[in-house]
């Protein structure tokens, strides 16, 4: 009997000693496609400013949708589902709705996050459009602590 609990503590061992082997930053992460076929389309150079904050009516309840799947696809392992940081990643509702925050957000979806050689998060742009990216930041907006 007290052999098998020895063999079962040294198993468990084992198996979470191996299981840090792959752990490195935030693990691999494989952003998702997002269809944005039905926004407005914004072209290939990174616009400054959030083009789809002013929309409103059908077209912003669209934009709004899209930010939050692609936010739920790509974004909430880290930085925490319905946009509530759990302490791992920036709480990112609390992103000012301006240029601002337009600006952090810009520079940090289009360089990512990299520390001591280790990506904390990846070149975004690399992976998603802008319409995307930007719908993202509309749907941030919608459920910040300010509204």
């Amino acid at each position: 009997m007290r052999e098998t609990r020895l063999k079962g503590k040294y198993m468990l061992a084992m198996m979470l000693i191996a299981g840090t082997f792959n752990v490195s930053a935030h693990g691999p992460v494989t952003p998702q496609s997002i269809d944005t076929s039905a926004l407005p389309q914004l072209g290939d150079e990174w616009i400054e400013a959030n083009p789809y904050r002013e929309h409103s009516g059908d077209i912003q309840a669209g934009i709004i949708r899209v930010g939050a799947s692609a936010y739920n696809q790509n974004c909430a392992r880290c930085h925490g589902l319905e946009g509530i940081s759990g302490g791992i990643a920036p709480d990112l509702r609390l992103l000012a709705p301006d240029i601002d925050g337009d600006e952090w957000y810009g520079y940090r979806v289009q360089n990512g996050a990299v520390r001591n050689g280790a990506v904390y998060m990846p070149k975004m742009t690399e992976h998603l459009t802008q319409e995307a990216l930007w719908a993202i930041k509309v749907w941030l907006e919608s459920v910040s602590e300010e509204n």
